[in-house]
């Protein structure tokens, strides 16, 4: 998904951490677009915690009735220097990008576009879809892979028991035996977690790794900390078990994780960079039609747009550059 921010900040994150810290993060309400826009709660990138792992960018939508909000219907935009994660809980969307991709997402399937040296992709919400619930994860890549090649891949899930009540869909990494095939430039770890009401979990995991629940929907706590609807709890990298109970009602929720980033990120708009400069340069490609970003063939907006007019234009950029800022030491 775009960040459709008419005026996006820009921010430098850089990796840190405290061993075994538990922190919950409370998201900030960002309306995409004009006055039916959906709005997203955004708990990624905040300014006590930019990263978790490559996870560089969280948003939580939903459930949004399309009928007074419109949809989702984001024009071909650009990325550069990350992976888009699309995991839907319900509705649908059509996906089209450069690389001649047409695919659908639907819940409980991971669609992972690379946008690295440089993409451009559309995202339309289908006509019978009424309910429109899930997140939209960016991962930043590494120095030595994010100028390679656009790239896509589409993986389903099986379902693991994890007993007691408890299921895990992985969609990326290795969690209670389940791996994902999906490749990434940096090891990573994302699931779906569906918990009956009071149920207890212990999930073995990376102690290297920095952890975040998002609680889509009930409550839990993780390691005893309590984690409310919409909240992301985080862990920093030590513990080899995660400890999540499901409060008094079913509990959907997200697990991320990743080794610490060890890398300073430009975040501005669609794009990730390491420079100021580099931002500058690629909001100048997108405006000039630059080959970067390919072409996307095919997109149709519910209200009938199509065609090269149809690309959304690059916010302006700021007037300053921000100073670095990450997360805490």
């Amino acid at each position: 998904m775009s960040n459709t921010e008419t005026a996006p900040a820009e921010v430098q994150c850089e990796p840190g951490g405290s061993p075994g810290r538990v922190e919950v993060l409370t998201p900030r309400d960002v309306p995409l677009g004009g006055p039916r826009a959906m709005t997203v709660r955004r708990t990624l990138p905040q300014r006590q915690r930019s990263l978790i792992g490559a996870w560089c960018f969280v948003d939580h939508y939903g459930p949004d009735d399309t009928a007074s909000s419109g949809g989702m219907d984001v024009p071909p935009h650009p990325h550069t220097g990350l992976a888009t994660v699309s995991w839907l809980f319900t509705g649908e969307v059509e996906h089209r990008d450069s690389l001649g991709t047409h695919a659908m997402v639907r819940p409980g399937e991971l669609n992972l576009m690379t946008g690295g040296h440089g993409v451009a992709h559309s995202e339309v919400s289908t006509p019978d879809t009424t309910l429109l619930h899930g997140v939209q994860l960016w991962v930043a890549l590494p120095d030595d892979a994010r100028d390679q090649p656009r790239d896509f891949a589409h993986h389903v899930p099986a379902a693991t028991d994890l007993g007691g009540g408890a299921v895990a869909r992985v969609f990326l990494g290795t969690l209670a035996g389940s791996t994902s095939p999906v490749v990434t430039a940096t090891p990573l770890l994302g699931a779906e977690l569906l918990l009956d009401p009071g149920v207890h979990v212990e999930l073995a995991v990376d102690p290297t790794f920095e952890h975040g629940l998002l609680v889509d929907r009930g409550r839990a706590t993780l390691q005893g900390r309590p984690v409310e609807r919409a909240e992301l709890g985080v862990v920093d990298p030590g513990p080899s078990t995660l400890e999540i109970v499901a409060g008094d009602e079913p509990a959907r929720l997200v697990l991320l994780g990743g080794p610490p980033f060890g890398e300073q990120i430009v975040m501005w708009w669609n794009f990730v960079a390491r420079t100021h400069d580099e931002i500058v340069a690629f909001r100048a490609d997108w405006e000039a039609g630059s080959e970067r970003f390919g072409q996307v063939e095919g997109y149709v907006g519910r209200d009938g747009r199509r065609g090269a007019d149809a690309r959304l234009p690059a916010p302006a950029l700021p007037h300053a550059t921000i100073k670095p800022r990450g997360n805490p030491a």
